[in-house]
């Protein structure tokens, strides 16, 4: 789908060696550090590997995480933390300040389940983690509670339109694809909300890709609207919603040259290059068209002067974030092994307090575009 999704750069990470001299005390526990370096390394190369799969990615992740959680909790799975807790400080950038053409139905079902574990991810770091951190987090941080809520939100709206895509390939009953556009639309309406306080010269660009995803979903759901007003031969309030549907394509349009003369972090996706955008547009002047035409011969009915409310529910289809936990704690982590740490060996001078240090940008692999089919997942 390429052209279509805007996405802020990968993230980027200080490196973090889990040498711990004098305080590692015997081999076991210096496994542990050696298996926390290359594992957190492997996890690192992944996010740039172009033949990785969610398979992949999960081993990993769930290797590095499995063995992280003796720094985090207690390993007699009570609620108190490790004592290590504090030993080590990391490092990253932030999203603000600081694709294939085509899918198939496979790897379609890949980035709807994708997106809603990441929208779990998000979910369980702003209720679970994030309120234990020592300090909070700094207005506009990637750990800050609007961005996180942001993130949650674009990747539920995101899921949906897989969702979208596949129910106008199966030709799905106008009225459901309306009623999930609507739902879409409001995701990506309450996206942007989110961000609306932070600074404008940081989350503009974001914004404008919000809002002009809520502008194209607002056109199919009040074309697809108009569709079934027209089956229950209401065609001159049909009329009414594809002119509306004409209004807010026609913002979204707008936005999408907005957005791609909008300075901020994240590489320019063009969407209304994308097939997928345009066949919206001509769906719309057709529909319209027809609309006209059979009212002009057949029903003669008065057009009205306020648009159809849009008081849609989808009764399926709907995505919700998948619950997330870490994994278990590694089997590594013994009583003996944790007594290994000794934390009484730490250099005096040693603080919790990040140093200065220049963290370098990931680079990502340049995936160029084929020839785009649109937004095919059959």
């Amino acid at each position: 789908m390429t052209h279509w999704f805007h996405r802020n750069p990968l993230k980027a990470t200080a490196p973090v060696s889990f040498n711990y001299y004098g305080v590692v005390t015997s081999p076991a526990a210096s496994k542990i550090c050696s298996d926390l370096r290359s594992s957190r390394a492997r996890l690192l190369e992944l996010f740039t590997d172009l033949s990785c799969n969610p398979e992949m990615m999960k081993t990993a992740a769930d290797a590095y995480f499995s063995l992280l959680q003796g720094f985090i909790h207690s390993l007699d799975e009570s609620s108190q933390e490790s004592k290590l807790r504090y030993i080590q400080n990391f490092k990253w950038t932030d999203t603000l300040q600081g694709q294939v053409p085509s899918i198939t139905e496979e790897e379609a079902k890949e980035v709807h389940r994708s997106l809603k574990i990441a929208a779990g991810i998000f979910k369980h770091l702003k209720e679970s983690h994030i309120p234990r951190l020592i300090t909070p987090a700094e207005k506009g941080r990637d750990l800050e509670a609007r961005l996180l809520e942001a993130y949650i939100v674009q990747c539920q709206a995101e899921a949906q339109e897989v969702t979208i895509a596949r129910a106008i390939e199966l030709k799905h009953a106008p009225g459901l694809i309306a009623a999930l556009a609507y739902e879409t639309a409001n995701f990506y309406q309450k996206a942007d909300h989110t961000l609306s306080s932070l600074e404008p010269a940081y989350s503009a660009k974001w914004r404008k890709y919000l809002l002009l995803k809520m502008c194209f979903y607002t056109a199919y759901a009040y074309c697809y609207h108009g569709q079934t007003l027209l089956a229950s031969d209401k065609c001159g309030e049909a009329i009414r919603s594809l002119q509306e549907a004409e209004k807010s394509f026609a913002k979204a349009e707008a936005l999408c040259k907005e957005y791609g003369e909008t300075k901020g972090p994240g590489p320019t996706v063009k969407p209304s290059e994308h097939l997928f955008f345009r066949k919206l547009g001509n769906l719309v002047k057709n529909t319209l068209e027809k609309c006209q035409r059979e009212n002009g011969f057949i029903y003669f009915q008065k057009i009205p002067t306020e648009a159809p409310q849009l008081e849609l529910k989808a009764n399926y289809g709907l995505v919700e974030p998948v619950p997330f936990e870490f994994p278990p704690t590694s089997a590594h982590w013994t009583p003996d092994t944790l007594a290994a740490f000794d934390l009484t060996k730490r250099p005096k001078d040693d603080s919790t307090k990040p140093k200065p240090e220049d963290v370098r940008p990931v680079k990502e692999p340049d995936i160029k575009p084929q020839k785009d089919t649109g937004c095919s997942v059959s």
